[in-house]
């Protein structure tokens, strides 16, 4: 069932998408890299043969509330949550800053790009074995990605699923991404009907600035 959402459910929202990772400071064991190598490169090769994409996505936290939008992707940088009619949210990265507007309470937060989870996604020239290890997941056609800074738990986890695809960039798709906090709130993105390489005008990442206009002296 789809619900209206809580201030607290757009909260965390607002928190999974934009919370900075720091991915770049990530550093992994040797051993662990030379085993998934292969599987890094599949999804390296995969983020740098796709320029955009837009899908539905259906969104779940821990407590099974479920809000549901439209994503689109391009790259590097930019890319759009338009969430369900109802929910006064909405999430764009303009290609260097991602940026959360309340249409409800009039607020606007911002963050760099590279300082999100979502920069993993975002940026196809990032090399995924400085900051990302792949984890099991018991199917060859499945691979799992986690990005992580065991420096700073208080930034959380992401983890980014593919699928293999012979028919998608790289022969992967996306499949959607398990975010969880430090305090163990696990929020879930599916994605559906993806489709890649469109075209994508950088229009779509603009945005209506809520906050009232500041009159002049």
């Amino acid at each position: 069932m789809i619900l209206t959402p809580s201030r607290r459910t757009l909260t965390r929202i607002a928190a999974w998408t934009l919370a900075p990772a720091a991915a770049a400071g990530l550093v992994f064991a040797a051993p662990a890299i030379a085993q998934a190598s292969g599987a890094l490169s599949a999804v390296q090769a995969h983020l740098k043969n796709t320029s955009s994409m837009t899908a539905d996505f259906v969104q779940t936290d821990r407590n099974g509330q479920r809000l549901t939008g439209q994503l689109t992707l391009k790259r590097p940088g930019k890319i759009r949550f338009q969430y369900q009619k109802g929910v006064p949210l909405l999430i764009v990265g303009d290609g260097s800053r991602l940026t959360m507007i309340d249409y409800e309470v009039k607020q606007v937060q911002s963050w760099p790009v590279k300082n999100s989870p979502l920069g993993a996604l975002l940026d196809p020239d990032r090399d995924l074995s400085q900051y990302a290890k792949v984890l099991p997941t018991g199917n060859d056609g499945v691979i799992s990605v986690e990005v992580k800074d065991p420096k700073r738990p208080e930034y959380g986890t992401i983890t980014m699923v593919f699928m293999r695809d012979g028919g998608a960039p790289g022969g992967l798709r996306l499949r959607g991404w398990v975010a969880l906090d430090s305090q163990n709130n696990r929020t879930r993105i599916d994605l559906s009907n993806q489709k890649f390489n469109v075209a994508v005008a950088d229009s779509a990442f603009r945005w209506t600035d809520p906050r009232p206009k500041k009159r002049g002296r």
